[in-house]
């Protein structure tokens, strides 16, 4: 049986190969890759093809009769295409050797250990480095044309972690190699190369726990929008069912206090805040900075049209609508059919519009609530209890 031979070149210096990949690399007789990792064996005799898509090199691997040694940039097993390549090559054997990796060369050039380090790449991918840096002592992170560390650390820079150092290492393993530290601030505007890599030590990380967390309505700047309350809202973010990794719509977001709930619980993840009220827009961001909560963001305009460009939501909590509920249900689903998506409702109309909705978007696990509270106020050596209106919780998802 032919065999695959699935081979991590690291940074893609030759030098970092180990001595068994070299001497696979050297007896298969097709060689598979991108330009650049196959311009370091331009000496080799066999078959050479420049493919990046998995198809692709599956296809040119069950087509050939030898064995074939496909060249992989980094480790197999971190952000790699060896993971799409797995289920391609039924039929055929298969072997992975990992070589030594930006990961352990980096930290080794700097005198460090990396057990201790949270892994993130964005390198073609999104994620919530800003949430990622905030919450860990250390953070290794492979950067990319998307996501910069120029651009990282302007980002540090704007939420007020400017102080944290940052190590940014570039061309690691080559002749040019160079390795920058510094804080981020200092290197927000200063030019690296877009395969940089970056080990960033921030002293006090924060300390987050997911799940439905307790956001006290006294956390929160009020003014003249209406906001939902801390009873209605800690129930909602429970029922959105919001995780670490989530990423969540709020539409219509008011005061953006569920948008606040939602980036505490969604610490790994992203919020958007969709509003149009200008005021409602100021106050959201203010909530925002006053508590730190980098991963919210606000996002002006009317629904459905303001969600267009927004990443599929896993969760969508509906605020208001103003009579386009429909088209934020529409939206939300044809981004993402199994979507959560929960409403509050204060009128019977909105609450006969919430139901319609999930009926006919034919949603699954459906729930309905009435939440009456009353809230507490002293006056004078007396506490009296004050009712707020009743308000219905709807909650449900959309079927795979």
């Amino acid at each position: 049986m032919k065999t695959c031979y699935l081979i991590g070149v690291g940074m893609g210096n030759p030098d970092t190969l180990t001595i068994g990949a070299k001497d696979c690399i050297e007896r298969c007789t097709q060689l598979i890759g991108a330009k650049r990792l196959l311009a370091a064996f331009a000496a080799h005799s066999g078959n050479k093809l420049a493919l990046i898509r998995a198809e692709e090199i599956a296809a040119a691997v069950h087509a050939f009769d030898g064995d074939t040694a496909v060249l992989l940039s980094g480790d197999p097993g971190f952000y790699s295409g060896a993971a799409g390549l797995y289920p391609l090559l039924s039929g055929i054997r298969v072997e992975t050797l990992p070589g030594i990796s930006s990961l352990n060369y980096f930290c080794a050039r700097l005198h460090t250990t990396w057990q201790d380090a949270k892994l993130v790449s964005v390198h073609g991918r999104e994620a919530n480095t800003v949430g990622e840096i905030q919450s860990h002592k250390k953070t290794f992170l492979l950067t990319g044309s998307n996501c910069t560390a120029s651009a990282v650390c302007a980002q540090l820079s704007s939420v007020g972690l400017g102080h944290v150092l940052v190590h940014i290492g570039q061309r690691l393993s080559y002749p040019d190699e160079e390795i920058v530290s510094g804080a981020a601030a200092e290197l927000a505007w200063k030019a690296f190369d877009p395969l940089s890599v970056m080990l960033i030590e921030n002293p006090a990380p924060t300390s987050c726990h997911p799940g439905a967390p307790c956001l006290w309505d006294e956390q929160l700047i009020r003014g003249k929008t209406p906001m939902t309350k801390e009873s209605i809202r800690l129930l909602a973010v429970a029922r959105l069912g919001v995780r670490p990794e989530s990423t969540v719509w709020d539409v219509g977001a008011g005061t953006g206090s569920v948008s606040a709930a939602c980036a505490m619980a969604a610490w790994k993840g992203q919020v958007f805040a969709v509003e149009k009220d200008e005021d409602a827009v100021c106050l959201i961001r203010l909530n925002r900075d006053a508590l730190g909560l980098w991963n919210l963001h606000v996002v002006e305009g009317t629904a459905p049209e303001a969600l267009e460009k927004l990443p599929k939501p896993d969760c969508v909590f509906i605020g208001g609508s103003k009579g386009s509920m429909a088209g934020v249900f529409q939206a939300a689903l044809l981004k993402n059919p199994a979507a959560r998506i929960c409403l509050t409702a204060v009128s019977l109309e909105s609450l006969t519009d919430g139901l319609e909705c999930m009926k006919k978007y034919d949603l699954t696990n459906v729930d309905v609530t009435q939440i009456t509270a009353a809230q507490a106020k002293q006056l004078g050596n007396y506490h009296m209890m004050l009712g707020q209106n009743p308000v219905w919780i709807l909650s449900g998802e959309g079927r795979i």
